[in-house]
């Protein structure tokens, strides 16, 4: 089997593309908590909805690389970027369901920042791929890359301050529980970012390696 080179990279496209609509999805989720219950729901079928179209293009992308002689990139790049798209797809939809799972109806300040810093990440992570099968891009690549890892870094001092925030303020056993129920929610939401700056810094490996 010898599929044209930019197979591999309309598929990879499409996998990143799917991840940005479900992280879109989950950043008007949690817009929605304590605002809609209809759309909260909604919102968590249509995250639930990219994540099957996710896998099914993982699937798609696994099965041209075990059948392909040739392919554009190592093929070992090209399965571990596959994984990392398909943990940030994953991730986002741990978030989803978590809502329900630990009855979340509220978001802080700081829950919808970290949801806005997703979007802004996998928008920046689809464009890095995007611009991959272009070489005369690699700089534009790595500088995506890089703005990737700021966000996630700059994320991490959101939630420390959302769970510091949390367990400030004494309150009774119900208060409590439901601190806990929501440093898990704010451990999910990170994740998802931390994902995201794993598959930016595959997509550099890619770079310095094919260089």
């Amino acid at each position: 089997m010898l599929p044209k080179r930019s197979e591999f990279f309309e598929l990879l496209a499409a996998h990143s593309e799917r991840v940005l609509a479900g992280a879109s999805a989950m950043l008007r989720l949690v817009n929605s908590l304590g605002v809609s219950k209809q759309d909260v729901a909604a919102l968590v079928e249509e995250v639930n909805m990219n994540e099957a179209s996710a896998d099914q293009i993982k699937a798609d992308l696994l099965t041209m690389l075990h059948k392909s002689f040739v392919t554009p990139l190592n093929r070992d790049q090209v399965y571990k970027l596959t994984l990392d798209i398909d943990n940030i797809m994953n991730a986002v939809q741990d978030v989803a369901q978590a809502t329900s799972i630990y009855n979340v109806t509220e978001a802080n300040t700081e829950s919808h920042e970290v949801a806005s810093m997703t979007v802004d990440a996998c928008t920046r992570l689809t464009r890095a791929i995007a611009s991959l099968k272009e070489r005369e891009r690699n700089q534009e690549t790595v500088n995506l890359c890089l703005e990737i890892e700021r966000i996630e870094e700059k994320s991490v001092a959101v939630m420390y301050q959302a769970i510091k925030s949390l367990f400030e303020v004494e309150g009774d056993e119900v208060a409590a529980l439901r601190a806990l129920r929501m440093r898990q929610f704010y451990s999910l939401q990170e994740k998802v970012l931390r994902a995201s700056k794993k598959s930016a810094q595959t997509l550099e490996e890619i770079l310095l390696q094919n260089a």
